[in-house]
């Protein structure tokens, strides 16, 4: 189940990440170095600005997605490999919130990228031999599961970057 679409203006984030190339069969390869990122920026006193998130530039659900998972952070950072750093766009954003188990996503960006097309909205991506290219596409993970293990209940949000305004 997800939220009403609706769309907001988002100022720029910076982040720390780490990133890589997966298929959907690999794609937990990806998703447990998440923790990492939290340790290298606790072993740096550094506090997360946000919940975590995954970070789409490339998709080609059959072959290969490239996509960093990261933390936002207050302040642009210098991190040493294998972290990554980045700042997500500012911009406008279509965003939705999914309340339910993170397997269940695929339906909710789909649902996501209809209500958008209806809307005769144009998402800030291009189509690429290597599959669609996004200026920003993220899942931000807005449930701590040390606070509620029960994934069914987890809140994801998605925000996918639209073409600026002329």
């Amino acid at each position: 189940m997800a939220s009403k679409p609706s769309i907001e203006s988002r100022t720029a984030q910076p982040y720390v990440a780490i990133a890589g190339a997966v298929t959907m069969a690999t794609m937990d390869d990806i998703i447990r170095r998440l923790p990492e990122v939290f340790a290298y920026l606790a072993g740096q006193g550094i506090a997360p600005a946000g919940p975590p998130f995954f970070r789409y530039h490339v998709i080609d659900m059959a072959h290969t997605l490239e996509i960093e998972v990261g933390v936002p952070v207050a302040d642009v950072l210098i991190a040493p490999p294998p972290f990554v750093t980045g700042t997500l766009p500012e911009g406008r954003y279509v965003t939705t919130v999914h309340a339910g188990h993170p397997d269940q996503l695929i339906h909710a960006t789909a649902d996501l990228l209809a209500w958008a097309g209806k809307q005769g909205l144009t998402w800030d991506m291009a189509e690429t031999p290597q599959g669609e290219r996004w200026g920003s596409r993220l899942e931000r993970y807005l449930t701590d599961p040390a606070e509620e293990p029960d994934l069914s209940k987890w809140e994801t949000e998605l925000a996918f970057k639209l073409v600026d305004a002329p």
